[in-house]
């Protein structure tokens, strides 16, 4: 096997270790925990709580999918978007882009899971400043975020290498 096949492969098991940690927190916190009857545990007071919330919308609780066509226009287009992920994936050769790449996927399993079980995806992380609670978000949203910004930041720094490259190959041509 190829060292980018093998690279591929971990980049798909690390989509699929983070499905599955999503999933398992999701389960720890919903029957475990039983925080849908709880409601909130302070876990540091006026930092960080475990909250119950069932998020209908897309990030962030935007765009709530309050009818059958838009909770399946929704879980359709996450498809659609997770689909792109993993043939991006399968094509990519560096290894930092396929760590985001994995992050993202199995962030976007775990949340298109539960939107096909649920109708809504469980959010549990409220990480706030005293009263000024932005959201409340779950791994999957936090491996989506990281996963991105991964991708984002390897797209700029190979940005800049490339022209700091065709600077230096212009100046030697001239030379």
């Amino acid at each position: 096997m190829s060292a980018v096949v093998r690279l591929r492969v971990a980049g798909l098991a690390l989509a699929g270790l983070t499905y599955a940690l999503d999933q398992w927190l999701k389960h720890y916190v919903r029957h475990d925990l039983s925080l849908p009857e709880v409601g909130t545990i302070p876990v540091f007071p006026g930092l960080f709580n475990l909250h119950w919330t069932q998020n209908y919308g897309v990030s962030l609780g935007m765009f709530s999918g309050d009818s059958l066509e838009v909770k399946f226009g929704l879980i359709g287009l996450t498809g659609v978007i997770a689909l792109a992920v993993f043939v991006w994936l399968l094509r990519e050769r560096e290894w930092p882009e396929i760590v985001g790449l994995g992050l993202v996927l199995g962030g976007a399993a775990g949340n298109i899971r539960d939107r096909l079980g649920y109708g809504y995806v469980v959010d549990y992380l409220d990480v706030y400043l005293g009263e000024f609670h932005p959201f409340v978000f779950n791994l999957a949203d936090a491996a989506i975020t990281v996963g991105i910004a991964i991708v984002l930041a390897r797209s700029f720094l190979s940005r800049e290498k490339r022209a700091e490259h065709d600077a230096v190959n212009h100046t030697a041509t001239e030379s």
